[in-house]
């Protein structure tokens, strides 16, 4: 690929399902001449109460699917994957992979005043402890509390965002952390941005609330700086291209609700012949 091809190839994101598309959003803001190929893993969601080898052969078979669209760099938007399988898939594949909980934890560390931080996220998640083991190792200081909070995906994904049992479910998982001193806390899973606004309500305003989404398009940002590979071409167009594993039309319905744009035609892919 000579430079300028590689300069207009596109950035891939993938995740288990939609939330993902919080990442994208956020690639979209920060970085507007970039193109985007999105795989979202709809046909095998919630990773979260997946086994690390599975995750594993999962981000493996959509990073095959990815490098036949020629990307010049990934992006893991999904936690449990970041989490998960990032180490292994880096040693595997030629292309630059960042996932999104080391930019996520950093920006915790940053955010508290206190050394207290919660994070919330996958079952997988947070029995990997990536982030309590990523934020101690910035600053073995900081005490990190995790909390599944596993109802969250599906309440995102049914549409339930701005329902009254979410608010609920929102109470029950956080309560004991409300009644903690953490004065900032991670929203370890792409979906749980969505849930903002109710998580923000509920936790007060005294607490820094941290989107990994934010932090990982400025660390994209810096890797494409870094590696001469940003799209200079900004008369041109953005493209953006998705694809699902399944369920191609509720997938765009859900898009069209996060994206700034309106999301064009979303292809199925056979994932599994990757």
């Amino acid at each position: 690929m000579n430079a300028k091809c590689k300069n207009s190839a596109p950035i891939g994101v993938f995740d288990s399902g939609v939330g993902g598309l919080t990442v994208v959003r956020e690639i979209v803001r920060q970085l507007p001449d970039e193109n985007i190929v999105y795989f979202g893993d709809t046909a095998r969601v919630p990773y979260g109460s997946k086994s690390k080898n599975t995750i594993i052969r999962f981000s493996e078979q959509i990073i095959r699917f990815l490098k036949t669209k020629d990307v010049k760099a990934i992006v893991i938007a999904c936690n449990t994957a970041s989490a998960l399988a990032l180490d292994a898939v880096r040693h595997e594949f030629d292309v630059p992979i960042i996932g999104v909980v080391i930019p996520g934890a950093r920006a915790a560390v940053e955010a508290t005043q206190d050394n207290k931080v919660g994070v919330i996220g996958t079952d997988a998640t947070v029995q990997s402890g990536m982030y309590t083991k990523i934020i101690q190792g910035m600053n073995p200081d900081i005490q990190v509390i995790e909390k599944a909070c596993p109802l969250f995906v599906p309440l995102v994904e049914e549409g339930f965002k701005e329902h009254v049992v979410t608010e609920e479910i929102i109470e029950y998982y956080l309560q004991s952390m409300k009644e903690s001193d953490i004065d900032a806390m991670i929203l370890g899973c792409t979906h749980y941005p969505l849930l903002r606004s109710k998580i923000r309500s509920y936790m007060g305003e005294r607490i820094q609330i941290v989107n990994p989404a934010y932090e990982t398009a400025m660390d994209l940002k810096q890797l494409l700086k870094e590696g001469n590979m940003a799209n200079d071409r900004s008369k041109m167009h953005s493209h953006y291209e998705f694809y699902v594993s399944d369920t191609a039309e509720k997938f765009r319905q859900f898009a069209n609700t996060v994206m700034p744009f309106d999301v064009p035609e979303t292809n199925v892919v056979n994932i599994e012949e990757y």
